[in-house]
């Protein structure tokens, strides 16, 4: 999730088990241990775009990376914060541990994917429970962090964190709703999917997208999930064939190699962009969760050697007020 929500959850698990001595200093540590996995986004290369795809959720979001992670933290933090505090380094150690272990596991109830299991699988576990930016989730949490450090009250935190529990509970029986209600879509339209996947659109539990697979094409429409649930039927796009669709990309090059690397973090889920024929565009994610307009895709390009890498790029624009149609989405217009 973002780095708010982490920190949040990373300052309410050490905290909800603290006393009220050390209240303020455990959600310190581990708000700041909270978010340190995220440092792996500084693995890059300026030669190879796709290099951070790679390693963004893998080492050090993986659940055995959980009691290094936490050492590294506190060896850090507890000359900076916890010595001053008064915390012997045991107690440092504790409660960086706890904030860090926080991480991963909410990175798995996301949608992006996250290798748990590294070394020992490269598997990306995601759960799709909840936005990767959520406010209701975010917000009371770490509103309870602040009051309980101020007032020196753990109670508040577990209170809170009982909230956050329940709210990815929420998202479960949402999200398996809006399963049921995608395959029924499917079904309408004489379809059997050989896969089918819901998401949490952008900030809420409420509407989500649902991506299903045919022989030939990926359907994504959007749904409301409950409260007078509603269907918003989306788009569709040819799977890849690279053989039909780019039959001037050298089989051995480089930027063919970024495409099977772009297809394993995208599990699959990758079709050629039907406005931009050299890109290739992740179909999972979109900022309106009944478009195929993508959030991030790989560029190629023909007048290049064979060692060259394909461009990796980000894409936040949308047509059409996207905040305004997602609104209308929630409110059932």
């Amino acid at each position: 999730m973002d780095p708010l929500s982490q920190g949040a959850l990373g300052a309410a698990f050490p905290q909800a088990l603290s006393n009220r001595r050390y209240a303020g200093s455990a959600a310190l540590l581990g708000f700041l241990a909270g978010m340190a996995p995220d440092l792996d986004v500084l693995i890059r290369s300026s030669s190879d775009p796709m290099l951070f795809l790679e390693y963004h959720r893998q080492f050090s979001h993986s659940l055995i990376f959980i009691p290094v992670g936490g050492l590294l933290c506190a060896l850090v933090l507890h000359a900076l914060i916890g010595r001053r505090r008064g915390l012997a380094f045991p107690q440092t150690l504790l409660f960086c541990t706890l904030g860090y272990a926080t991480h991963a596991l909410l990175d798995a109830c996301t949608t992006y994917g996250t290798m748990l299991f590294w070394p020992f699988s490269d598997r990306r576990v995601a759960w799709n429970t909840v936005s990767i930016i959520d406010p209701l989730f975010t917000l009371p949490l770490l509103a309870a962090v602040i009051f309980a450090a101020r007032r020196s009250r753990p109670m508040y935190t577990r209170i809170a964190l009982c909230w956050a529990l329940s709210y990815l509970a929420l998202g479960v029986w949402q999200r398996n709703e809006a399963v049921d209600m995608g395959r029924a879509l499917a079904a309408a339209r004489g379809h059997v999917p050989l896969r089918l996947e819901a998401k949490p659109s952008f900030g809420n539990v409420l509407v989500w997208k649902v991506v299903y697979e045919t022989d030939d094409r990926f359907y994504v429409d959007a749904v409301r999930a409950s409260l007078s649930p509603r269907v918003f039927p989306g788009e569709s796009v040819q799977k890849l064939d690279i053989d039909r669709d780019l039959p001037w990309l050298g089989q051995g090059s480089q930027q063919a190699q970024d495409i099977e690397r772009f297809r394993w973090f995208s599990n699959g889920y990758i079709a050629r962009d039907p406005v931009y024929a050299n890109r290739i565009i992740d179909v999972r994610y979109s900022m309106i969760p009944n478009e195929v307009a993508p959030l991030w895709s790989i560029e190629l390009r023909r007048d290049v050697s064979d060692g060259t890498h394909a461009n990796y790029l980000v894409h936040r624009e949308s047509e059409g007020a996207p905040v305004e149609r997602l609104w209308n989405m929630l409110t059932g217009d």
